[in-house]
């Protein structure tokens, strides 16, 4: 009996290995139609690989837009970095352009001034709340620096030394309003015309030139310098120039309207011009005048 199964089985293993070939045989045949065995094997594959198919794409498609993203943005990184750099590298050419051409001007200005011995200098300190008022520079009495001497730009005239100390000074601005800042000017006409500087008007941003008799002829865009009356300054520092003028209520004098040749906004490089001789102190000065 059990050499009858062994044989059975053996006989079950030849038929299944017969038909196989057999089976293998008939699918590598040539022909045009499959058969149902077959096309049930291939319809359930490709039903298969349907279904993990558009998992898998769309996998492989999110893992690729994640890379290309994370590429992305390295590089945009790396081109806000470069575009960083650059934009420092654009600031600092501008400040050096921009320094140079002010030192070009104040180099200039020094060789007009070469015989009354210009002392350069820089803006140290300025306060906001006193930005019309003050500002510090780097110069004091160890560099020759006294009060009441000039003060200009490569543009003209900003202001008065008001107080030393051994290694700075203040410089009181013309836009300060203070009445005791009184500076001699010149209009510069056929005819000179002479008065002082006696104030700021904060709203058109002009000097004031007051008490101007009203049988003077001054007119707009004639140009304002130092006067040079009682050596306290040397004549012919640039101020500004007449932008209108303006009788009193009683049509007795005019007052001018100057705008300021320099930027009083923007002040970093100035030179300081030696006065001429000393002179008695300003409340004298003040009186006589």
């Amino acid at each position: 009996m059990p050499q009858f199964f062994m044989n059975k089985r053996l006989i079950i293993l030849l038929v299944g290995i017969i038909l196989l070939v057999a089976l293998i045989g008939f699918s590598l045949r040539e022909r045009d139609n499959l058969s149902w065995p077959e096309q049930f094997v291939k319809d359930t594959a490709g039903f298969v690989q349907s279904i993990f198919a558009k998992p898998a794409h769309s996998i492989a498609g999110f893992v690729g837009n994640v890379q290309d993203l994370l590429h992305t943005y390295e590089e945009n990184e790396i081109l806000k970095k470069r575009l960083d750099e650059y934009a420092q590298l654009k600031i600092e050419s501008d400040r050096l352009e921009k320094e140079n051409e002010e030192l070009k001007a104040i180099i200039e200005k020094k060789e007009d001034l070469a015989s009354y011995n210009p002392l350069p200098a820089s803006v140290i300190s300025r306060s906001f709340d006193r930005w019309d008022e003050t500002l510090i520079i780097n110069k004091g009495e160890n560099q020759g620096i006294k009060t009441n001497m000039a003060v200009v730009t490569s543009e003209g005239m900003i202001g008065t030394i008001k107080s030393t100390s051994k290694l700075s000074s203040t410089v009181q601005l013309l836009t300060t309003i203070d009445r005791a800042n009184r500076i001699h000017v010149a209009v510069q006409a056929e005819k000179d015309v002479y008065g002082l500087i006696e104030g700021y008007d904060a709203e058109s941003k002009m000097l004031l030139i007051k008490q101007i008799p009203s049988n003077s002829k001054v007119e707009k865009g004639q140009n304002v310098i130092t006067s040079g009356l009682g050596g306290m300054y040397r004549k012919g520092l640039f101020i500004g120039t007449i932008e209108k003028v303006e009788p009193d209520q009683y049509g007795l004098t005019q007052t001018a309207y100057v705008k300021p040749a320099a930027n009083f906004y923007n002040i970093e490089e100035v030179i300081v011009i030696e006065r001429l001789m000393d002179q008695p102190d300003e409340d004298v000065v003040d009186n006589d005048e």
